[in-house]
């Protein structure tokens, strides 16, 4: 217990991936992924349509091998070098590691084109249904996805051109983002009080102070930063679109640009139509949480600057944790749900897995990595001390869990599908939140809650509004070659009729965009968020009526990976996502909490 509690941020070790990327061993390593690769392509010639179940198994066990190994050695250089964007090293390791993936991609690429274009149905059907059952829905679905496949030429082609081509251009994103400085202004009095941030995470923590100059301030050195890059940054964005579109919709034939990221977490265009529809539908919900917040803040109208204001407008509200204190606070949160959830997470901890101090030239943000599924995942964090720190902590060990959960799943089939993707993360945060205001007064409880509902419009409404932008992005840059001034206009539009009159918007956020990394790494990924907060909302109600007997349902949902469609999955648990109901539960449970803050109102 108390070992965590005086736990230090820190950096994680990596020495459980490569020991020493310039030694002997790692070269041994990479030659034997070469031995392994030689093996795979004499496989050519048993691809036949009459091939055995058993020799198929073979081939895919086969290719699992050499996945687990590339996964290891780019998981090292990545990781490396999100730990570090300012070394040399660690990008030219990157760089060599993605390259050999690529190599890898295109010389195995024959067995996944043959079994998703060239094998007759009856044939596919017959393999399909001989594998063990975990590697079903995997084969099916690439059976969906076979008629956007090119030939293996062209497909080699876009392999080998994506490491220099678009993958480059966001690595530039990421490089020059890391390496910006900021400077935030303050009047004093009569003063003006300069303060310089060489990590915007520490820049970023601000907007979320109780002093209404300090918010605007950090606001306007962020925006600032990233206005005067933005022709760089913002033609990086536009040849992003472009080439997502003329390989999407040009080349491989996809109905529209987000189709391609519907098809890739296997949901139906309608689907994500009905979900964006019905948030929507649903902003009103939001807009009448920011004018009760105004008011609780005293203001006439909430400023974009106040939008993350604390509810309390004293800094000695705004309550600090320490690193120790926060661990220890969400492990006993998990040991209470299930003891194995505290398990898995401490896993984390006793092999140094976790990046938790902020230090100049470390990727902003926070995330949980996994390898491989036998290996324990990686989780990188910007811990500063502040509630939503802790709460960030409960979410990423929630990512992690959910791995672990998974990981007797093949690596084909471990990682979970994006729409599935937050249901341990949010929910591990919903835990959190629980057990926090059960030691609160009513006051602190007021203001947990204002947070709370500041995380649903950020992981709810704010993602489904990206996405949003990205669809009218992408149509606008694709159909009419617009500018980056037309894009920047295309998301202040989008702000406003996402808040509505809730908010006043000045013009600096029409930068806002540049500044979102996700538009860069993946397009249309977003509405992911809303998709799993929606999801957990239902779930989390779920456990709240029916207590530990939950808990056994929720661990089959998380330890499925991605060996199953969303659909089906989320229907043994009782949840129909084909439901107009469905989503708009969600909304009726956000309603619910706004209610409630404004009951605690004095």
């Amino acid at each position: 217990m108390t070992a965590y509690a005086a736990m230090k941020v820190g950096r994680w070790d990596l020495a459980d991936l490569v020991k020493d990327p310039s030694g002997n061993e790692f070269n041994c390593f990479l030659r034997s992924i070469e031995d392994q690769l030689e093996q795979f392509e004499r496989s050519r010639q048993c691809l036949r349509p009459d091939i055995s179940p058993a020799e198929f198994e073979g081939l895919i066990h086969m290719l699992e091998g050499i996945s687990e190994k590339i996964s290891i050695a780019s998981g090292y250089a990545h990781l490396g070098y999100y730990a570090d964007t300012s070394s040399n090293e660690a990008s030219a390791l990157v760089i060599k590691m993605e390259k050999l993936a690529s190599d890898i991609g295109n010389r195995t690429l024959f067995f996944d084109l043959w079994f998703k274009k060239q094998l007759d149905d009856e044939n596919a059907g017959r393999l399909i249904n001989a594998v063990p059952q975990v590697y079903r829905e995997f084969l099916r679905h690439k059976r969906l996805v076979a008629k956007y496949s090119l030939s293996e030429p062209e497909e080699k082609i876009i392999n080998t051109l994506e490491v220099t081509g678009t993958r480059a251009l966001v690595k530039i994103y990421d490089k020059m983002t890391s390496a910006f400085e900021f400077a935030m202004k303050l009047r004093r009095g009569r003063k003006v009080v300069e303060k310089k941030f060489d990590n915007k995470e520490k820049l970023v923590s601000l907007v979320r102070s109780p002093d209404g100059s300090t918010r605007e301030a950090a606001y306007k050195s962020l925006l600032d930063v990233y206005k005067k890059n933005s022709g760089v940054l913002g033609e990086i964005y536009q040849n992003v679109a472009i080439q997502w579109r003329d390989e999407a919709i040009s080349m491989r034939g996809y109905k529209s640009p987000i189709s391609v990221r519907n098809i890739a977490n296997n949901l139906d265009d309608v689907t994500v139509e009905a979900l964006l529809g019905a948030c929507r539908k649903n902003s009103a919900i939001f807009q009448d949480y920011f004018r009760e917040k105004a008011r609780m803040l005293g203001m006439k109208k909430l400023r974009r600057y106040d939008l993350y204001a604390p509810i309390s407008s004293r800094a000695s509200d705004s309550k600090k944790f320490s690193y120790g204190k926060a661990v220890q606070s969400v492990l006993d949160t998990f040991a209470d749900f299930d003891p194995q959830f505290r398990r898995l997470a401490e896993r984390v901890f006793s092999e140094h897995h976790v990046d938790s101090e902020i230090r100049k030239a470390k990727r902003g943000g926070a995330f949980s990595y996994t390898v491989t599924p036998k290996m324990t995942p990686y989780v990188l964090l910007n811990f500063d001390g502040l509630t939503r720190d802790v709460s960030t902590l409960a979410h990423e060990f929630g990512h992690a869990i959910h791995s672990m959960l998974a990981s007797d799943m093949p690596i084909m089939v471990s990682h979970a599908p994006l729409p599935l993707a937050e249901t341990a993360s949010v929910f591990a945060e919903m835990l959190l939140n629980e057990k926090m205001a059960e030691k609160m007064s009513s006051k602190e409880r007021r203001i947990l809650l204002a947070e709370h509902i500041d995380d649903m419009y950020a992981t709810i409404m704010r993602q489904a509004y990206f996405t949003l932008f990205e669809v009218d992005a992408h149509r606008a840059i694709g159909e009419s070659n617009a500018t980056i001034d037309a894009v920047a206009r295309i998301y202040l539009d989008n702000l406003n009729e996402q808040f509505g009159s809730s908010i006043a918007i000045t013009p600096d956020f029409q930068w806002e965009w540049v500044y979102i990394p996700h538009f860069y790494h993946t397009p249309f990924y977003t509405y992911a968020y809303s998709f799993g907060n929606l999801l957990v909302l239902s779930l989390y109600r779920q456990y709240k009526l029916e207590g530990r007997s939950f808990v056994p349902r929720y661990f089959r949902i998380l330890s499925a990976g991605g060996s199953r469609k969303p659909e089906e999955l989320l229907m043994e648990a009782g949840v129909d996502i084909s439901a107009e109901e469905f989503w708009q539960q969600g909304f009726d449970y956000v309603h619910e909490m706004i209610q409630q803050l404004k009951s605690l109102a004095p």
